[in-house]
């Protein structure tokens, strides 16, 4: 029986653990050490990096005065340019030869036959409605021979027949005027049918 006891266990006070506050506050001074160094480093650094920048602040200022002459020296070549577009106005000019020279070539007789006989043949007509009506009727007809008569005057006869043409066509039209005065009377209708023969005459109709 007394090999079977168990030995007494008896509680022993454990030795204390070292403390690691000493190690704690030795970190915290450390980090707040290196911060106060970047600090006093930032501080002495920021204004040495600032410094530059009034020398560069300076240095393109004279690359301003140089880009604002540069600006006012495109400025002045434009004027001249304003100045040479009123140049271009005499361009005109050449359109006052043009106009000088169109000398219309002088119409052969047969040519200018061509171009008024149907006038004067309608006048021979026209002339032989009014002998026949009166009135009205006869002053329509007479209105279109005298328009006619204008269109021949209008018409450039060659160099030839020119003056004979110019007469005889100013005497056509008085004697239809008579004859629209007359209002249609006989005489004056053999006053302006010799008058349409006369031009004939003179183109050789």
């Amino acid at each position: 029986m007394t090999d079977d006891t168990q030995p007494e266990l008896r509680w022993a006070p454990l030795e204390p653990k070292p403390s690691n506050r000493g190690r704690i506050w030795l970190i915290v001074g450390l980090v707040v050490a290196a911060l106060v160094v970047v600090g006093v480093l930032l501080f002495f650094l920021l204004p040495r990096g600032e410094s530059p920048a009034p020398g560069a602040s300076g240095s393109p200022s004279p690359s301003a005065s140089p880009s604002a002459s540069a600006s006012a020296s495109p400025s002045s070549t434009p004027t001249p340019t304003q100045t040479e577009l009123p140049q271009p106005t005499a361009a005109p000019e050449p359109t006052t030869p043009i106009t000088t020279p169109p000398p219309a070539p002088d119409p052969s007789v047969d040519a200018f036959r061509g171009q008024v006989q149907g006038w004067l043949d309608d006048a021979l007509t026209g002339l032989q409605i009014v002998s026949e009506t009166s009135g009205q009727d006869a002053t329509a007809v007479i209105s279109n021979l005298q328009a006619d008569a204008q269109r021949l005057g209008e018409t450039a006869p060659p160099a030839s027949i020119e003056s004979a043409w110019t007469a005889a066509v100013n005497d056509y039209n008085q004697k239809l005027s008579d004859l629209r005065a007359d209002a249609g009377s006989g005489t004056a209708v053999d006053d302006a049918r010799s008058a349409v023969n006369q031009l004939r005459d003179i183109i050789g109709l």
